[in-house]
């Protein structure tokens, strides 16, 4: 199983929340603003990606969800890497219904190609989620994916959040996933933030708020 950073913020646990960090990034990257969601009874994880060639990066070793051969939309997925990742995110949450936590009370989460692998993972997963964050992010095979969503997970609500300066996954990019998401008949709620690839004090408030509403 992924090796990963384990925060509970009080006990008795009743939900949990897997976190994907970005390329090139660790676990780390997102377990400061834990206390800012203010969430009690909650474990967060964040795992740790693997490290392996990047074909963007010219083939350099780095911590990565699977390979990326180029942003653009018609640039080639790697769907198999993908596969591979998904079976060990849906170990963590094995491991997690096994700890008494049910499918229901679990969040897929990640910023940017964390993002992506957190839809790939949540959208097919077989037992209804709590939810799904993507901050940052993109849709990986973007048309086929919203034809193999699990019927447990057709109303899964999905948050998405974007940069309007973003320059690593344009503005227009989120723009069109959001109208395939929503083509696709998926429960998302859309945010904008004045801010580059990355996150900011208002988006870290609109995901505590949506955490708490989908766990009440």
């Amino acid at each position: 199983m992924l090796d990963a950073i384990k925060i509970e913020t009080s006990l008795p646990i009743q939900q949990s929340v897997i976190w994907l960090h970005g390329l090139g990034a660790d676990g780390h990257d997102f377990a400061p603003i834990v206390p800012q969601l203010q969430l009690d009874n909650t474990r967060f994880i964040f795992p740790h990606a693997p490290i392996r060639p990047v074909t963007l990066n010219h083939g350099y070793a780095m911590p990565a969800w699977f390979d990326i051969y180029g942003l653009g939309g018609n640039d080639k997925q790697d769907v198999d890497g993908m596969q591979l990742m998904a079976e060990e995110i849906h170990a963590l949450i094995q491991s997690q219904l096994d700890d008494g936590i049910p499918s229901h009370r679990i969040v897929l989460a990640g910023f940017s190609q964390g993002g992506a692998m957190a839809a790939f993972c949540a959208l097919q997963y077989p037992q209804p989620l709590a939810g799904l964050m993507m901050l940052s992010s993109y849709l990986p095979q973007k048309h086929e994916i919203t034809q193999q969503i699990h019927p447990a997970n057709r109303d899964l609500p999905i948050f998405l959040a974007h940069g309007v300066w973003d320059d690593i996954i344009p503005l227009n990019s989120y723009q069109q996933m959001l109208q395939i998401l929503n083509d696709a008949g998926c429960a998302t709620e859309a945010h904008e933030y004045p801010m580059a690839h990355s996150v900011c004090d208002e988006e870290i408030k609109q995901i505590s708020d949506y955490l708490q509403r989908i766990f009440c």
